[in-house]
């Protein structure tokens, strides 16, 4: 080993360390609903260097990096055994996409992958790539992990290498070591995209929220988020997909939108959170929006906010995949907190905070869309005016004791 060797190591390690060392502070300021954190929580320089590097000089005499890691992102999240859990999908400079989990003390910082990454066992069809899972406790007992499982359309032609075929890959787990695969969700759609698995039973079935597209990018006359259930799932299959949340013209989820994490249940209804996406000049926009479904009925939508809640930010908009916010985990804590990661541009994960009294408050108390310039406008005049017209009011109340004197 080489003093130039040793050298270079230590300068890693160091690096390394304090990378994983570092406090993650709350910006300053926020729109009240959420509050966002100055650095990404995951980014492609957290993979341990053991990933990336040959330590043995013998093999690698200049220390290079043996497998490039080219970014972390959309992560499934949970909470197991005290410790928050993220499990990001890493992808490599070759393109591939693997699962991993990192675990913190306190959901905001100090993110250490664990040791070696997840190895998803194939089906008889092996996948070409695999990316984004969704993880669920469910009330029967297991954790769940669903996945976008991607394979080359067969039926393409020889020349079109871009083709390809998603589906939903289905692993379940009891502490996220040993993965038990499943087959894959059999649902109507040609294609599907971003599916989630209900956190309870409803009516005795598994429950799916499903993105049913007609082909791999463009969700066609499938768009929206569709429900549905399925008797086992061990082999799972949906005989009907109902869209619960639909394509709607020039609004932020025109062009696609899809579930992100399982909903959370809450005393007043299901809070879930989505992705929308929009076409621009610069190409697709994604940011997050929410909504709320009944608790009676999880196919019926009681509150839906207009517009964005959360959307890429000064750094957040540069990226592999630039103006893109996503989100498919969040936790929410038994005292009420909840920590949304969501991943910005397709390279890096973050966290912002809030509770779920806010959560709330910012879901059923905010205008719905209106979808037309009249009544943005209208509900912006209608703020407007109550704020006028209380701000009179406490101005009069302030002169009240002038006047009497």
């Amino acid at each position: 080993m080489t003093k130039d060797f040793k050298k270079r190591l230590n300068d890693l390690e160091q690096a390394h360390d304090a990378l994983i060392a570092r406090p993650n502070g709350a910006v300053e300021f926020s729109n009240g609903i959420i509050t966002r954190y100055k650095y990404p929580v995951l980014t492609e320089m957290h993979t341990p260097l053991h990933w990336r590097y040959d330590f043995n000089p013998d093999n690698n005499p200049f220390l290079m990096e043996r497998f490039g890691i080219n970014a972390v992102f959309n992560s499934g999240a949970m909470k197991l055994n005290g410790k928050y859990i993220l499990l990001p999908r890493v992808e490599g400079a070759d393109r591939k996409s693997f699962f991993a989990v990192a675990e913190s003390d306190n959901g905001i910082d100090n993110f250490k992958f664990w040791d070696k990454p997840i190895i998803i066992p194939e089906t008889g069809i092996p996948d070409t790539n695999i990316y984004d899972m969704r993880l669920v406790q469910h009330e029967d007992g297991w954790i769940y992990g669903l996945f976008c499982t991607e394979r080359r359309d067969s039926n393409a032609h020889i020349g079109d290498q871009t083709a390809a075929i998603a589906q939903c890959g289905i692993v379940r787990t009891k502490d996220l070591l040993e993965w038990e695969r499943l087959k894959d969700l059999v649902t109507p759609s040609p294609q599907q995209r971003n599916v989630v698995l209900h956190p309870e039973f409803v009516n005795g079935q598994y429950a799916f929220y499903t993105r049913p597209q007609d082909g791999f990018i463009e969700a066609g006359n499938g768009g929206g988020i569709g429900f549905g259930l399925s008797k086992s799932i061990e082999e799972a299959v949906i005989d009907k997909e109902t869209v619960i949340a639909q394509k709607v013209y020039h609004t932020v989820y025109e062009a696609k939108n899809g579930q992100g994490p399982a909903p959370i249940k809450t005393s007043k209804g299901w809070l879930h959170l989505a992705h929308g996406v929009r076409n621009t000049a610069a190409g697709l926009r994604y940011v997050l929006y929410m909504f709320m479904t009944a608790l009676d009925d999880l196919t019926r939508i009681i509150h839906q906010p207009a517009g964005y809640f959360i959307a890429p930010e000064g750094n957040e908009r540069v990226g592999d995949v630039s103006n893109v916010v996503f989100s498919n985990g969040w936790i929410a804590d038994d005292d009420g907190t909840v920590y949304i990661y969501y991943a910005s541009s397709d390279t890096r994960m973050h966290v912002a905070t809030s509770t779920i009294e806010k959560l709330l408050d910012y879901v059923i108390n905010t205008a719905p869309d209106g979808f037309n310039s009249f009544a943005s406008a209208s509900t912006v005049t209608k703020i407007a005016e109550d704020n006028l017209a209380y701000l009179s009011e406490q101005a009069m109340e302030k002169m009240q004791p002038h006047l009497i004197k």
